[in-house]
């Protein structure tokens, strides 16, 4: 027999908007969907969204203009 374990939230493990952006810019994130439009089962339009966001490099590091 398995038991199901609730999560568990503490008010003081909150983080800031800015600093999840910062994770997952430093990480990167990809995005998928499919989005399709049939009538009758006959398929009239399909459309693939794929997006990758990441940043682009340290700002420090990268050469002056």
């Amino acid at each position: 027999m398995t038991t199901a374990v609730e999560p568990r939230w503490d008010s003081e493990q909150t983080v800031a908007l800015v600093d999840l952006l910062d994770r997952v810019l430093a990480g990167g994130v990809v995005i998928a969907g499919d989005i399709r439009l049939s009538i009758a089962g006959i398929d009239l339009v399909q459309v693939s969204l794929r997006a990758l966001i990441t940043s682009l490099g340290d700002p420090e590091l990268t050469v002056p203009r």
